[in-house]
């Protein structure tokens, strides 16, 4: 088997190996073609090629979420790994393991006017858990004399022995940063950035590798909250619980447990679309629970105790309503970071959901928290049924179709912005996982995302998207692993259709050239080139009909793009709500 000459090189992909890291995303270039060479010949790697590196981190993005193992990133030199920050930033926030390994120059070949060169040493600042810049191989003597070497070294006797001993030295702290970076990675669920320089020559290659390391991944370890008894006894004395999920992997509370919490007649669990629980005395939906609640409602909604779970938080009314009437006390339970979102937060347990809620007592004793709010949850289903019966084609109408035909146990990926809120408005098949790129809700790099997950999962992947999201990543397209059962459904109406929903745009002068960025693009072109099936509707018959063969098996995958009227979704929206109250 061939491998780079550099020794740093053949250490990085060696760790990575051992920390068992397989997937690695490569972006062409010249100054990472030591790690290219090394991963790319050692068959326990799987190797992407994906050429936009914005396009690439996202995509190794959403193999991460599926795996739930580190992702590797492999860029050259300069601008490139600038183009990762936007999925880095949101794998920060969504706890998301990944790993940059971004090539440079030699210490001494930057800031002198070389091309393709920036400062990379810890480029992504707060948004990584742990940075480190490796120090560069001393590949002769000659390297004493260059500026990396420490000066005392110069003047030294015996420079050959001094040399080896520099070389083992520079080996040993190389090893332990990567070793440490790499756990924190595993460890904290997080991206973390090693910045590896390279000096030419980049593309010689050896028969033999000087590190052969043995497995060393670490092992998550799960404990629960100390004071447990004191904890158990306050959660017994609240008498309103409201439990409210964001977004959360698939599994992460077994419906047994979900049946007891349920059960208890003093908590009502508000879930979004993206916590993956399901039972029919849950409050998904919640924006459609809340709306045009009086105060004397929304006081008697108010919690003495919220417990949250799982990451970001869509719904905007929630948020509104609990910084208005605040709980008596907030708990987050989670490993990773607890958010402030509603201004009261009093705990964190640094415990999984399951291992928490396990431990807590549920009680039978008579309360009318629940029943109540399920009666409201029953009627403003019946006022949604009722308005979606009659609505007109918008995108409200299209959701509701979709979303009830959908096949089995499949993976839905959610673009930003309106798509996002507006599935907030259904209740889904307990059978389809939902994601969604909340870490920084940004519109780029869904697509990217959904089709890295549907590399890494067996099931079929659709993605619903915006108009401008699906247009902003159409490199995402450029990528030759896509599955073709992969789905793009694409609702177009014909710009950012949120800024219409949201309150304050429409009342700007030049609204629609700079907030709704109104267009007449349509993506028949872009499924050409890139080889997709490509279908478009514009209305309920044409959509019905479509959906009927959109999900079977294809030789390619396939994109149905869905015009909507731009000037009436808004006011079928708003006209909705109104209607629930």
């Amino acid at each position: 088997m061939n491998y780079p000459e550099s020794p740093l090189a053949q250490m990085t992909v060696a760790l990575c190996k051992a920390y068992g890291i397989k997937n690695i995303i490569i972006s062409p270039g010249s100054r990472n073609a030591p790690l290219t060479i090394g991963f790319t010949n050692d068959p326990f790697f799987n190797c992407f090629s994906i050429v936009d590196e914005r396009c690439a981190a996202f995509f190794g993005l959403g193999i991460a979420q599926q795996s739930k193992s580190p992702t590797a990133l492999v860029c050259t030199s300069g601008s490139a790994l600038l183009n990762y920050f936007p999925a880095i930033a949101e794998a920060f926030y969504t706890n998301i393991p990944m790993v940059v390994l971004s090539a440079d120059r030699p210490k001494h070949l930057v800031e002198i006017g070389d091309g393709q060169t920036i400062n990379q040493v810890d480029v992504y600042g707060s948004h990584v858990r742990y940075s480190t810049n490796l120090k560069s191989d001393l590949k002769n003597s000659d390297s004493l004399l260059s500026k990396d070497a420490p000066p005392l070294i110069k003047n030294l006797e015996n420079k050959f022995e001094k040399f080896l001993g520099l070389i083992d030295s520079i080996e040993k702290q190389n090893e332990a940063e990567i070793r440490k970076a790499l756990s924190t990675s595993i460890l904290q669920s997080s991206p973390v950035h090693i910045n590896v320089p390279f000096d030419e020559p980049l593309y010689n290659m050896v028969e033999n590798s000087k590190f052969n390391y043995s497995n060393s991944i670490p092992q998550l370890e799960h404990s629960l909250p100390e004071n447990l008894d004191s904890i158990q006894e306050k959660w017994s004395s609240f008498s309103k619980i409201m439990i409210l999920v964001g977004a959360m992997d698939p599994g992460m509370i077994n419906q047994e447990l979900l049946e007891k919490i349920i059960s208890d007649p003093r908590i009502v669990v508000f879930t979004e679309t993206l916590s993956n629980l399901h039972h029919p005395n849950l409050f998904p939906f919640i924006d459609k629970l809340i709306t045009s609640l009086s105060d004397s409602e929304f006081e008697k909604l108010r919690p003495e105790l919220l417990l949250t779970l799982g990451g970001m938080i869509v719904s905007k009314r929630i948020k509104a309503f609990l910084r208005k009437y605040k709980p008596k006390e907030h708990w987050h339970v989670g490993e990773n970071k607890a958010n402030d979102t509603f201004f009261s937060l009093n705990k964190h347990f640094k415990s999984l959901p399951q291992t928490f809620l396990s431990q807590m007592d549920y009680s039978t004793e008579s309360s009318d928290y629940r029943d109540y709010w399920l009666q409201v949850k029953n009627y403003r289903s019946a006022r949604h049924k009722e308005f979606l019966d009659s609505a007109p084609y918008s995108d409200l109408k299209v959701f509701s179709i979709i979303l009830k035909r959908f096949p089995e146990n499949v993976v839905l990926h959610l673009g930003n912005s309106a798509t996002v809120r507006y599935s907030q408005l259904f209740n889904l098949a307990d059978d389809i996982e939902v994601y969604c790129n909340r870490g920084t809700s940004g519109i780029d790099g869904s697509t990217s995302t959904a089709i890295g997950a549907a590399v890494a999962n067996n099931k079929q992947n659709i993605i619903i998207t915006g108009d401008l999201s699906f247009f902003y990543d159409s490199n995402a397209l450029w990528n030759n692993y896509i599955p073709n059962n992969f789905r793009i459904i694409i609702l177009n109406n014909s710009g950012g259709g949120i800024f219409r929903i949201l309150p304050g745009p429409k009342k700007v002068e030049a609204f629609e050239e700079f907030f709704e960025t109104h267009h007449s693009l349509t993506a028949k072109e872009l499924s050409d080139m890139y080889s997709f099936e490509y279908s478009s509707v514009n209305n309920l018959d044409d959509l019905d009909l479509a959906l009927e063969t959109f999900y079977n098996e294809s030789v390619k995958p396939k994109i149905l793009e869905v015009f909507t009227p731009r000037l009436e979704n808004d006011k079928t929206l708003t006209e909705y709500f109104k209607f629930l109250g």
